[in-house]
């Protein structure tokens, strides 16, 4: 791999550019098409922008429906056309007795981490408030069929639905430009919610933030386009542009923002 694609990344990130490089050789040295786990934005970022470094190779990504965050991609060589079935995702709905128990996200996810799958496993978990969803692979869904009974203490049983029956969930976020001192994420956390500089500071170091899905303590560190960053109590900021600067070399953002 060029070392020049790499300075583009954070060093914690190197890990997965470098595994992203070996799928796209893994294509290229076999000539078939190569299927990920469920990716996090960020990640489908990375990998496109690896493969797209090579002539012969397209990448697609899909998560079961059209807005979803979670995605498996396939990277295929110029003679191969994916389809929604080369994906291999399954979506089931959560049977549960609506009138007399309520789940959460945190719980259903929690129950399925309990039945010793990895997180990578699991695309998008869906409500419309009362009816629950959840997608993965299909090579973990029969599995997941037979052991998932409860969550928490409702009983449950899963049925697998078609994604024409997915909840597509209301569009929540809101797009919003912002003018930047710097891409600290400290300082992205701030603007976005219009907080202080030293209280967004103190949500990081305090382990409330997420980045990537992935608990993150450093606030003096920058975020790249495509971060998903998740601030506890707060809600979800995504980093969709950085638009250059102003003549007083602020830094120009396009973040979209999910409030909680």
């Amino acid at each position: 791999m060029n070392s020049n694609v790499k300075q583009h990344f954070r060093k914690e990130e190197l890990p997965f550019v470098e595994s992203c490089d070996d799928l796209a050789n893994e294509a290229i040295n076999q000539y078939r098409p190569i299927l990920t786990k469920f990716l996090n934005p960020r990640e489908i970022y990375i990998l496109t922008t690896i493969v797209n470094g090579y002539n012969d190779l397209e990448i697609t990504s899909f998560g079961g429906y059209r807005t979803s965050e979670m995605k498996r991609a396939v990277i295929y060589p110029e003679y191969f056309s994916p389809n929604y079935d080369d994906f291999n995702i399954v979506a089931y709905q959560i049977i549960y007795p609506i009138k007399f128990s309520k789940l959460k996200h945190s719980k259903i996810l929690g129950t399925l981490m309990g039945a010793g799958i990895e997180r990578s496993t699991i695309g998008d978990i869906l409500t419309d408030g009362e009816n629950w969803q959840f997608l993965c692979t299909e090579e973990i869904s029969d599995y997941l069929k037979m052991t998932i009974d409860k969550i928490g203490k409702t009983k449950v049983s899963i049925k697998q639905i078609n994604f024409s029956d997915i909840i597509v969930p209301e569009d929540e976020w809101k797009d919003r430009s912002l003018t930047l001192s710097s891409f600290r994420i400290d300082n992205v956390i701030a603007s976005s919610f219009n907080i202080s500089r030293n209280d967004a500071k103190t949500l990081v170091s305090h382990k409330r933030v997420h980045l990537n899905w992935t608990l993150y303590d450093h606030p003096d560190n920058e975020i790249s386009v495509n971060d998903v960053i998740s601030v506890r109590r707060y809600g979800r900021i995504k980093l969709k542009g950085q638009n250059g600067e102003t003549k007083k070399g602020k830094k120009r953002a396009l973040v979209s923002i999910l409030r909680k």
